[in-house]
């Protein structure tokens, strides 16, 4: 298999490492296997492709899409590195509010597996950072949503103290407040 998945402490949320071959021309690694990502769970098809590009200290989010545009992602940081953090919003979650975050960077070709119900963002802590995440749903600007990045009662601890957020993201509301109709199902 080339890929090592990793289930992080809210267990919906999968580290995913592929493989690296090196050799003296560069590398090559599979970023996606339908049948390798089936067999631990991740079984939405990824429909569109995004890519970002921030400079140092630029934070994007806490986003997600509500409805039938709720979408998973595969987030993964192409050049730079980024501080990514996925937040449980699903009610009854036994994870409810709580979060993960990773480092993604070019040199370490990890890539994080957000499922829906889960606010998502993340902040550049290199010079400048490109992002690629695939998603199972295709964006549509009506449902969407988000969470202000400094909620205290999410308490992140974002590497940066002074972030650059753009003038959407700083007036989102509190995860209290939040329009969320995500509700937990165990599996």
């Amino acid at each position: 298999m080339p890929f090592k998945f990793e289930k992080l402490a809210i267990p919906d949320v999968i580290l995913v490492q592929p493989r690296v071959f090196p050799d003296d021309r560069g590398f090559f690694l599979e970023v996606f296997k339908s049948s390798d990502f089936k067999a631990v769970g991740i079984k939405d098809p990824f429909v569109q492709v995004n890519h970002s590009q921030s400079g140092k200290g630029v934070l994007r989010g806490l986003h997600y899409q509500i409805g039938a545009s709720a979408q998973g992602k595969l987030v993964r940081c192409v050049r730079g590195e980024i501080y990514d953090v996925a937040v449980d919003i699903r009610r009854g979650s036994p994870w409810f509010g709580q979060l993960v975050s990773q480092t993604l960077s070019e040199d370490n070709k990890t890539m994080i597996y957000v499922p829906v119900g889960f606010a998502h963002g993340f902040c550049v802590v290199s010079d400048t950072a490109e992002i690629e995440y695939s998603c199972t749903r295709e964006y549509d600007s009506r449902a969407e949503r988000g969470i202000i990045w400094n909620d205290p009662d999410l308490n992140i601890a974002w590497p940066l103290k002074n972030p650059l957020v753009s003038p959407k993201d700083s007036i989102l509301p509190f995860l209290k407040n939040a329009d969320n109709s995500f509700v937990y199902h165990s599996k």
